[in-house]
């Protein structure tokens, strides 16, 4: 998402209206007094915690549109699709919930989601990435309702937008002279490859590399090759330079990294939309900014990651759970949805709404947005996390070296996915 128009084209899409669905097959029921299941909802609805408000109004016409009761339940998106493991074959499990898109080819090899039937026109609605996220072998199993991306956040008590360094070298210099025992300047989470991969990426390396047809080829590993290595040298010497407090590494890290920038004692931190209410909770006056350029002059990247809405595949209500997918999605829906929850639309045409480009954080995460690219949705991309994330910590801690590492963790990866291919 960059240029606003064309900011937007790189995070994702949003849908149109359809119509029709039955009224009376409810997941859930009371007995009668004839001793019948008397339905007391015709979908469930799983929404992302703290989020429901934003659909309420859409919910409401779309029970009075159709005849129907929808009930919504609010669960943290991240842990949906495991609850759906175990929710869906016992039959209580929702019609429609929310999954993050990079867990779209997982759930359509084991079920969890069922295809839709959406035309062009309506893929068209939302930006390619989005809408490409949501798309496995050519069948459309979801639509995209928000985007989000890294993006810079800086303590304006500390840094002035006129101050900022532009390029990573110069964060590099800045935090040399500005760490002590209780300050620092740039702090980032580059022992974990969802943050590093803004490094590795510019200079060459990638995860998976594309067939000619444009899907991942999971043979084709790049995390090791030699832009991977030299954009891990990089990373390495801010952690060679002792710029880092030693508690960033591991998984205590993210809570570092907040916690130093909401005491005031970060410059600077790269994280993404869901901090924006944590921070100014805190009391931070901050700014944000899409992340910098690299001394080889091309920009930091980052993953951008699609929130969707898919519906399940244990649903028995299919027909009526795609048309509130749908509904719910569309560009009336999504923009009241933004303006609630503030999370960055999926739909192209909300790119040029004076409510959006007039929000901060959202501009930076569409400008970001422009530099990004998807989190690879193919079930392979579950073994890559934890052996690469074990690498870089290895590179952080001063145990190993970026080229030894990262090939370590390329034959760990290669390892773990021939296994499972088994």
């Amino acid at each position: 998402m960059k240029k606003m128009a064309g900011l937007f084209l790189l995070g994702v899409a949003a849908l149109g209206l359809a119509g029709c669905g039955p009224k009376g097959n409810g997941s859930s029921g009371e007995a009668n007094t004839d001793g019948k299941k008397k339905a007391k909802y015709d979908l469930l609805v799983w929404e992302d915690q703290a989020k429901a408000a934003g659909i309420a109004d859409a919910v409401a016409q779309f029970e009075k549109d159709n005849n129907v009761k929808v009930k919504v339940t609010e669960k943290a998106y991240a842990g949906q699709i495991e609850d759906m493991r175990l929710d869906g074959p016992a039959g209580t499990g929702a019609d429609v919930f929310t999954i993050p898109g990079d867990q779209v080819g997982t759930a359509v090899t084991e079920g969890l989601i069922a295809k839709l039937d959406v035309d062009k026109a309506t893929q068209d609605i939302y930006t390619p990435a989005a809408i490409e996220s949501q798309i496995v072998d050519g069948k459309v199993y979801g639509l995209p309702k928000a985007v989000e991306t890294q993006i810079l956040y800086y303590n304006k008590a500390l840094v002035t937008e006129s101050e900022l360094p532009k390029t990573v070298g110069d964060w590099l210099t800045y935090s040399k002279a500005h760490t002590t025992k209780d300050s620092y300047g740039l702090l980032a989470l580059w022992d974990q490859i969802y943050y590093a991969q803004g490094v590795l990426s510019p200079y060459g390396g990638y995860i998976f590399g594309k067939d000619k047809s444009g899907n991942y080829d999971p043979k084709d590993i790049g995390l090791d090759n030699a832009g991977a290595i030299e954009g891990e040298n990089i990373i390495k010497q801010f952690y060679d330079a002792k710029v880092f407090p030693s508690g960033i590494v591991g998984e205590q890290g993210i809570n570092v990294l907040d916690s130093l920038f909401t005491e005031g004692k970060a410059a600077a931190v790269i994280s993404g939309p869901w901090n924006v209410d944590p921070y100014k909770a805190a009391g931070i006056d901050y700014g944000v900014a899409e992340l910098p350029l690299l001394d080889n002059g091309k920009h930091m990247g980052s993953f951008i990651g699609v929130k969707s809405y898919n519906v399940s595949g244990y649903s028995k209500n299919k027909a009526l759970a795609e048309k509130f997918v749908k509904f719910i999605t569309n560009e009336a829906n999504s923009k009241v949805r933004y303006e609630k929850t503030q999370e960055v639309p999926a739909v192209k045409a909300l790119a040029e709404d004076e409510a959006v480009k007039k929000n901060a954080v959202t501009v930076a995460i569409a400008t970001q947005s422009q530099y990004g690219e998807l989190t690879p949705g193919i079930t392979e991309m579950n073994s890559v996390w934890k052996p690469v994330d074990a690498a870089l910590q290895t590179v952080a801690t001063g145990k190993s070296e970026p080229k030894v590492a990262l090939k370590e963790a390329v034959a760990q990866i290669k390892s773990a996915i021939a296994a499972n291919a088994k």
